[in-house]
């Protein structure tokens, strides 16, 4: 290779860089200013785009846009300092104390995950002032007082103010966020931290017509008529390490 070729060389992955940085700095400002963002984890794990929105922003209109155009599970995900502070667990920590009483929890242990070892589902809670739960302005209100409730640091109000069963999955994020599971729960929550938000985000697989997840192409078209920002896992998670994570 010569040097000019070399240089070229060079200069394409110098650009190629450069664009995975501008686009995850998009996402940052798109998030700050309360809008949506379209995540896709990767090819070798889900294969899935999700819609996040920081939780702090979220809207009845923003669930409803999530329940008709995305179509997946809404999952609230929560950094776990704050899921220390409010004493809630994984699911499967849950499943194994009550398996003492209940044996057959024991056998429902999500131990053959095909895209990863661990799940991070922990609770499923509504707001005490919901009437079902389900509608939009309920999910909507449940999501808002989870984070005001993290963001004023009450946490020993968490059994006063919410009930469970309910219906929002509270997804509690790994210790050390992307360096030690690359979820979308790990990712959307880095992705709040690095835009300076409360680390809650508000998250739903965007489902296909097809009986299988929305393809990137439908999703690329999706984004371009709502001018939402896409990015995936990836350029995300090398971003966070490379220029935010401490360690």
């Amino acid at each position: 290779m010569t040097t000019d070729s070399k240089n070229a060389r060079n200069s394409e992955i110098k650009i190629q860089g450069d664009e995975k940085i501008n686009n995850v700095e998009k996402a940052i400002d798109a998030l700050k200013s309360g809008k949506m963002v379209l995540l896709y984890d990767s090819d070798d794990r889900e294969g899935e785009t999700d819609m996040v929105v920081a939780s702090e922003f979220i809207t009845p209109e923003y669930i409803r846009e999530m329940r008709k155009n995305a179509g997946g599970l809404i999952c609230t995900c929560l950094h776990s300092d704050f899921c220390d502070k409010l004493g809630i667990p994984f699911m499967v920590d849950i499943l194994d104390v009550a398996s003492e009483k209940y044996p057959v929890l024991k056998e429902l242990y999500p131990n053959d995950i095909p895209y990863d070892e661990k799940s991070t589902f922990a609770l499923y809670a509504n707001h005490r002032k919901t009437f079902t739960g389900i509608t939009d302005n309920d999910r909507a209100l449940t999501v808002k007082k989870i984070t005001e409730l993290c963001s004023e640091e009450r946490f020993n109000d968490f059994g006063k103010e919410f009930r469970c069963p309910g219906h929002v999955a509270f997804l509690r994020a790994t210790d050390g966020l992307v360096k030690n599971r690359q979820g979308h729960t790990e990712m959307t929550v880095a992705l709040a931290e690095m835009a300076g938000l409360i680390p809650i985000t508000t998250i739903c697989e965007m489902m296909g017509d097809n009986g299988k997840a929305m393809s990137k192409d439908l999703v690329k078209k999706y984004a371009e008529e709502n001018d939402l920002v896409r990015i995936n896992g990836q350029e995300l998670i090398e971003y966070y390490l490379n220029k935010f994570s401490k360690e």
